[in-house]
């Protein structure tokens, strides 16, 4: 019996390779070894050296660049005046192609003000929880952010944005605050954001209590973002999780706020 010979075109064979490959990066994509997280104040969307300019765009550019899964944003403007009433998150979530959550601090300019988070993953749950402030003593209202995604690999994890007082004294109760609202849950825990403190301040050793910084030797400072001088944004978290932090890093010469974005990638369990 005469034997057939089959002859494969060399397209026809690089097209099996790329089939081969995206399949990888499909695999991949849907079952991710990391958790990449950003904490970044936006600085309600104005480069410090530009006056009056908002340029949502660049906070934008800065987020895709590096693809985190999850952001946890502060000083985000909601329809106010000063920024052309203008929805910054939802357009921020809509530039970047992510699901957004906003939580008010303070009523302003006809509109609001406060902190944010963008996800990668839907978002079964948010709830936005009031800071407290000794009572007496001036202060900005603050909030806490939460929310509750599905990690691709099944598990839930709850990721919070803040951004505390500058007031030692409210800050110390909003860390405690933070402490019983977060401490308790059973899925694993982020949180992230401007703490405006440094890692040697007792309001963060109270946070240590119960959480774990991405970075606690020779860590970049975050502030000012032309020449950062002090560490203040920081990502934490809860003790007890099966997560590893692979990465953290301070991302330097980026001028679209006055503060620099921190990324921390972790090793899902």
């Amino acid at each position: 019996m005469q034997k057939r010979s089959f002859y494969f075109p060399s397209a026809f064979i690089a097209v099996l390779i790329l089939c081969h490959f995206m399949s990888i990066t499909v695999m991949a994509q849907s079952n991710p070894r990391v958790l990449k997280v950003m904490t970044y104040n936006i600085h309600h969307g104005n480069p410090p050296e530009r006056p009056g300019v908002i340029d949502l765009p660049a906070i934008a550019a800065v987020i895709k660049q590096h693809s985190p899964d999850l952001v946890a944003l502060q000083e985000i403007d909601k329809v106010t005046k000063r920024t052309g009433q203008v929805d910054q998150l939802k357009e921020l979530a809509e530039l970047t192609g992510m699901f957004y959550f906003f939580s008010k601090g303070i009523d302003f300019e006809a509109g609001e003000y406060g902190v944010g988070i963008l996800s990668r993953y839907p978002i079964n749950s948010s709830t936005r929880y009031p800071l407290p402030s000794k009572e007496g003593l001036d202060a900005e209202a603050r909030s806490l952010a939460l929310v509750q995604v599905t990690l691709p690999n099944g598990k839930p994890l709850c990721f919070a944005s803040t951004h505390l007082d500058l007031n030692n004294e409210h800050r110390m109760l909003q860390v405690k605050e933070i402490n019983r609202l977060l401490s308790g849950k059973k899925a694993d825990v982020i949180l992230a954001g401007d703490l405006n403190l440094t890692s040697s301040t007792p309001a963060m050793k109270i946070l240590e209590q119960h959480f774990t910084r991405s970075c606690t030797e020779n860590c970049a400072p975050t502030i000012p973002q032309d020449v950062p001088k002090e560490e203040i944004d920081f990502i934490l978290l809860k003790k007890g999780s099966r997560m590893k932090v692979i990465s953290h890093q301070v991302f330097p010469n980026i001028d679209a706020s006055d503060h620099l974005p921190v990324m921390a990638i972790y090793q899902l369990p």
